[in-house]
């Protein structure tokens, strides 16, 4: 019985993530091209998540009823404050796990495309081992002497 909670518990899990999922990667694509070209517009996010000018109103639409985004017709998308913090929020994940992955040795073109799913489905438990894991590695490489090349005597 406590198994199979477990597993009902996990599924409610995911489902919430993928509800949320959608949001984040928004808010994310929004403060980064701002922080880039200075301002956000629809079609620019229709480029960076290759989908149509509709399916970015709609999203835009539910940001900003959501109260996480603020935009008027024609003009650029902001985000507000809860907007912000959301992405700044989803920003420290996914920098944690993308971290995480090239520590475990898996190739920064694979770590980007594979950090951009798990960082929506890891729990803050294990979020925070990974962090911990890319800050003891970290601290064991510098204090390690640099290696010599063998002695060719």
């Amino acid at each position: 019985m406590a198994q199979q909670q477990q597993h009902i518990s996990s599924h409610l899990r995911t489902r919430r993530d993928h509800a949320t999922e959608l949001t984040q990667d928004y808010v994310e694509a929004i403060a980064e091209l701002e922080l880039q070209t200075g301002e956000c517009r629809v079609r620019d996010l229709a480029r960076h998540f290759e989908v149509s000018h509709v399916t970015v109103n709609r999203t835009v639409a539910r940001l900003k009823r959501d109260g996480s985004a603020h935009t008027e017709p024609y003009g650029p998308v902001k985000l507000t404050d809860k907007g912000r913090q959301l992405a700044e929020f989803s920003r420290r994940r996914h920098d944690t796990v993308f971290r995480f992955l090239l520590a475990l040795g898996v190739s920064p073109d694979t770590a980007a495309v594979d950090s951009e799913g798990i960082e929506h489905h890891v729990s803050e438990e294990t979020l925070q081992l990974m962090a911990d894991f890319c800050t003891r590695l970290t601290a064991i490489t510098q204090t390690m002497p640099a290696a010599h090349p063998p002695d060719d005597r």
